[in-house]
């Protein structure tokens, strides 16, 4: 359940919610990343295109290479941020709300393509329209990466950007000023109705089953078809058992 797309918001929330802390310190900072890109690393494992079998060795290069990119981002850049001395302290902690999103769409997308790496060396299976298959593209296979890798680069945008807008003019206001203690409750709330508007805009910006011509796919391909188009199953959407028509 946690890995499902139907768990995303659930088991993320408290994510969002921690990567956009104010104030992080470097261990909090290396913390949160690791914990969201650990997640997403087994999202994408869980939800790929699973026609053909997967060794757990691409898995742990995977996860291992989304979270050194990730951390290492996002270090840098709170780095960069403390030592900009032109900002005032108003405006350095500001920034350094910001400063998850760059860190973890960037990341996103090397999890991405390290995760589903072995898509791109072996193809993915295309079908045509009675639902029959006619054979495995890696050019297929690079199509369906990059429309996921775009997918999990919008996601991520309006949960990260959106909360610290919100957030820098609730804080403003006479209540939360009163009563400090509602400022982590009220984040999450705002992070929870951002995650909820992002998910369903970002996982519809492409279909699960994406068409291709066969004009662009590899000659043994195009031959073995009469079709104008096939079909292949891009990832990232419903369960494992869907995903991989098991």
């Amino acid at each position: 359940m946690p890995f499902r797309m139907s768990g995303y918001i659930p088991f993320g929330t408290p994510i969002v919610v921690g990567l956009l802390l104010p104030n992080q310190t470097l261990a909090s900072t290396v913390f949160w990343q690791w914990l969201n890109q650990s997640h997403n690393a087994c999202v994408n494992y869980a939800n790929r295109n699973a026609t053909k079998p997967s060794p757990a060795s691409k898995f742990i290069q995977g996860y291992l290479g989304a979270v050194i990119s990730a951390v290492s981002i996002a270090v840098g850049l709170n780095v960069l941020v403390q030592k900009a001395n032109k900002f005032t302290p108003a405006t350095r902690l500001l920034v350094q709300r910001f400063v998850p999103f760059p860190a973890v769409a960037s990341a996103n997308i090397c999890n991405v393509v390290l995760m589903r790496y072995g898509e791109l060396e072996e193809g993915i299976d295309v079908l045509d329209a009675d639902g029959n298959l006619v054979g495995s593209s890696k050019i297929a296979a690079r199509h369906a990466l990059l429309e996921t890798a775009l997918t999990r680069v919008v996601l991520p945008m309006p949960i990260l950007v959106l909360p610290p807008i919100v957030m820098s003019m609730l804080e403003k206001t006479a209540l939360l000023q009163a009563r400090p203690r509602l400022l982590l409750p009220v984040q999450s709330l705002v992070c929870l109705a951002a995650f909820g508007l992002a998910l369903p805009l970002a996982i519809s910006l492409f279909p699960q089953m994406s068409e291709i011509e066969t004009s662009q796919l590899e000659p043994e391909i195009a031959r073995a078809t009469s079709s104008q188009t096939v079909v292949y199953n891009k990832g990232l959407h419903g369960s494992p058992r869907d995903v991989g028509g098991r």
